[in-house]
């Protein structure tokens, strides 16, 4: 009695054929894509949770810098609101200050302001944005670069929060 031959016992116990051994119902088919589809609803509702504590969260009031620290045309950097988010302070040419979070849109390389041309660029994917405004004026870049709200009182400047754009 051979194990392969068609005259087996176990073949009479077990009588599937191996061509149906890979077929996958059409209720397997779903369960599955239920599961997966559950799965994905549960991954993105954690960022989406995550992203409405961020914006509930209060910003720290930090000085960062002295009006007569940075000339028209000219940059500072700094961090806020702490240590791992670098940000830019940019005195346009008309005196007003403008700051904004220092990392693209597209992929989070750091920009820098181009005073030729008053505007800032990412040297990554060729991304720019107004640098009055921080919006997108050519490039991959999804949405406008994240603005920093300053205020200031005589002589000094500080950041007091992000605004969501």
């Amino acid at each position: 009695m051979s194990i392969e031959g068609e005259n087996c016992k176990w073949r009479e116990d077990f009588p599937i054929e191996t061509g149906a051994d890979n077929y996958v119902t059409r209720r397997e088919f779903t369960k599955f894509l239920v599961l997966a589809s559950g799965a994905t609803v549960v991954g993105n509702g954690y960022f989406v949770i995550r992203g409405m504590e961020q914006r509930r969260e209060s910003f720290p009031v930090v000085e960062i810098a002295s009006t007569d620290e940075i000339s028209p045309g000219a940059v500072k950097l700094f961090h806020y609101p702490d240590a791992d988010e670098p940000a830019i302070l940019i005195r346009l040419a008309s005196g007003d200050f403008v700051a904004y979070k220092q990392r693209c849109t597209h992929l989070s390389c750091p920009v820098h302001f181009s005073v030729d041309v008053n505007r800032i660029e990412c040297p990554c994917h060729n991304g720019t944005f107004d640098a009055a405004t921080g919006a997108v004026l050519a490039g991959p870049p999804p949405r406008p670069l994240p603005k920093i709200l300053i205020r200031t009182e005589g002589e000094k400047i500080f950041a007091v929060g992000v605004a969501e754009s």
